[in-house]
């Protein structure tokens, strides 16, 4: 259904993005104190089949979930499990400033990929974006210093993974209704977490099932959310807002963790930013060739 441009519309849709990725950070890193990993992103699946269930029946009940394009769902969902894996990993390990400035390396290598396999043209800006967000992450990581975290690796391969998850989206978003892709994606993660979290199982405390329905509120609707502001304005318009991430994440870290975020990583993340920034920038037409 086509809506009204509104960006007031979208700007409040997504506040409620940020506000479901913030407190899903803050959530994550909390549950993990308590929870393997692979634990948690089982009962995040399990939950989210429930909290889907009223979108499903909204969007015309179980014939929406028909789909001819099950083995590229299953591709993108294990590359995209296999990057939260991390993500949520990494937040153990160091800042959530950091974990979110890192993930913001992800625009960059979508657009890379979705040249190589897309057909998507790279244009001069693309190149720039691509060079200052890797930039950005040698600048975050400082190889050089001989001291790089594990936890700033783990993020960097999470973010490529969520780019590789991204550019399979792209494909399936030409056939494939929104709810019945979130639901593949729980599908397939739940399958795939069934037997490495039965082996690490452990259960969880009163104050950890808080968390982890937090998580599974949060990841399921967050993405609503961003679809829903897709609604009321371009994504040129809406995507910058997401940037907003970086700041917040750092400032809930300092106000809750008390995670003071260095100068180098501060710069790292205003050059990843500023290549997202010129990723957004539209592709010109090509020029129309005069008549003879």
């Amino acid at each position: 259904m086509q809506r009204p441009a509104s960006k007031t519309m979208a700007a409040l849709w997504m506040a409620g993005w940020l506000s479901l990725m913030l407190v899903m950070a803050v959530a994550g890193r909390e549950a993990t104190r308590e929870l393997n990993v692979f634990e948690l992103m089982q009962m995040r699946a399990l939950l989210g089949f429930g909290m889907l269930a009223p979108l499903i029946w909204r969007s015309g009940g179980i014939s929406i979930l028909k789909t001819a394009r099950l083995p590229q769902h299953i591709a993108r969902n294990l590359v995209h499990y296999g990057a939260q894996i991390g993500w949520f990993f990494a937040l153990t390990l160091i800042p959530i400033g950091q974990v979110v400035a890192i993930e913001f390396t992800m625009p960059i290598w979508t657009a890379l990929l979705a040249a190589s396999f897309l057909g998507e043209r790279i244009t001069l800006f693309k190149l720039a974006a691509i060079a200052l967000g890797l930039v950005g992450v040698i600048v975050i990581v400082r190889p050089d210093t001989g001291s790089v975290n594990p936890g700033q690796l783990i993020a960097l391969v999470a973010a490529i993974g969520f780019g590789i998850s991204i550019a399979l989206v792209k494909s399936l978003t030409r056939t494939e209704p929104t709810v019945s892709i979130i639901f593949w994606m729980l599908v397939v993660q739940f399958c795939a977490g069934l037997f490495p979290s039965l082996y690490v199982w452990t259960w969880p405390s009163t104050e950890a099932w808080g968390w982890i329905v937090v998580i599974a509120f949060c990841g399921t609707f967050s993405h609503f959310c961003m679809a829903r502001a897709m609604l009321y304005a371009d994504a040129t318009i809406v995507v910058p807002m997401d940037f907003l991430r970086v700041p917040l994440t750092a400032t809930a870290g300092w106000l809750i963790y008390s995670e003071r975020l260095d100068l180098l990583t501060l710069l790292g993340a205003a050059l990843i930013l500023t290549g997202n920034v010129l990723n957004l920038r539209p592709v010109s037409p090509a020029p129309a060739r005069a008549a003879h």
